[in-house]
């Protein structure tokens, strides 16, 4: 079985900096980033959510929130009247396109429009698209299992999972200034090393993205994500929910988004490697050994139709291009 690792191509020169100076430089970067940069999270996000996840969705409601954010509501509309939908008369309605979307796409849809204000005209479209597959497939899977192990906030394991790499973005926008990159961080979100990103940045992604928590005014139990989904043992407020993104997370990682939205054979990876036993142990401790293998093969099963879903779900592409204009 051929398997495709996940190996991102970066614009960037992959060069080791690492003297104190640029260290200090870098995380000062980070800092104003932090404190002077960061958009606050608009509360309709988590309404939205909310609404979206409900097994009998008010469109109605959904098309009053919406309507509160006219750039919100503006995607909404062009992203129904595009070519994916191929529909042969133009929408106006917000309810009606509501309706179109879909409830998952459109939850996605929203948190895009409001996280995007990080990226602004410091990234490569290439960048955010793959911080957005991953991200996205992260936040389905996240949900999946919840169903699977009987969480019954599935919402907030989507939205966990959606958001679990949000301190990445920062450490995306320093390296995008600077051009050069560390050969084993890969720029912040996945594949990388905490430890790597720290010598390099002076902070790692999850401790960008628990002070982003933090500063949000986001529940404990997704800062507890947002800081721990690469430790799952560390967990200290909500471990059901921390093991529950660790593990779409990891899952996800072991896969190639990037050759399976282009239309290339993707096999999945063995994931009953010992290694990866042990990551969903200490995700799930209660779980045994055969218990860990269906949700294996659960997860690969919904990685697999899931896909042609992550093909659409990209609404970045067109909002960077609106914002490079």
């Amino acid at each position: 079985m051929q398997v495709h690792q996940q190996t991102r191509p970066s614009a960037h020169t992959f060069v080791e900096i690492t003297s104190p100076e640029q260290q200090k430089r870098r995380k000062a970067r980070l800092m104003s980033i932090l404190t002077e940069g960061l958009p606050t999270l608009p509360s309709y996000v988590f309404e939205l959510n909310t609404l979206l996840s409900s097994s009998s969705v008010d469109f109605k409601r959904v098309g009053k929130v919406i309507r509160n954010d006219p750039s919100l509501s503006a995607q909404v509309l062009r992203l129904c009247n595009s070519a994916l939908f191929s529909l042969r008369r133009r929408v106006l309605s917000i309810e009606e396109a509501a309706i179109l979307m879909g409830s998952e796409r459109l939850r996605t849809l929203v948190l895009t429009c409001s996280i995007m204000e990080f990226t602004g005209r410091q990234l490569s479209r290439e960048e955010v698209q793959g911080y957005w597959q991953h991200s996205f497939m992260s936040g389905m899977l996240s949900e999946r299992i919840a169903k699977w192990v009987e969480y019954t906030e599935r919402e907030q394991a989507y939205l966990g999972g959606l958001l679990h790499d949000i301190g990445a973005l920062p450490l995306m926008v320093v390296a995008s200034e600077e051009k050069t990159l560390p050969a084993n961080t890969k720029g912040g979100p996945r594949g990388g090393s905490l430890q790597a990103e720290k010598d390099f940045f002076g902070m790692n992604h999850c401790e960008v993205g628990r002070w982003i928590g933090q500063s949000w005014n986001f529940f404990p139990s997704f800062i507890d994500v947002f800081e721990n989904h690469h430790h799952p043992d560390r967990s200290v407020r909500d471990p059901h929910l921390v093991g529950i993104v660790a593990a779409a997370d990891h899952f996800c990682e072991q896969h190639s988004l990037d050759q399976a939205v282009e239309g290339e054979i993707v096999e999945p990876e063995d994931l009953a490697s010992p290694a990866d036993d042990e990551f969903l142990r200490l995700c799930f401790p209660r779980l045994d050994a055969r218990d860990r293998v269906d949700l294996t093969e659960m997860l690969e099963t919904e990685y697999l139709h899931l896909l042609p879903v992550i093909e659409f779900n990209n609404p970045t592409e067109q909002m960077m291009a609106e914002k490079k204009v």
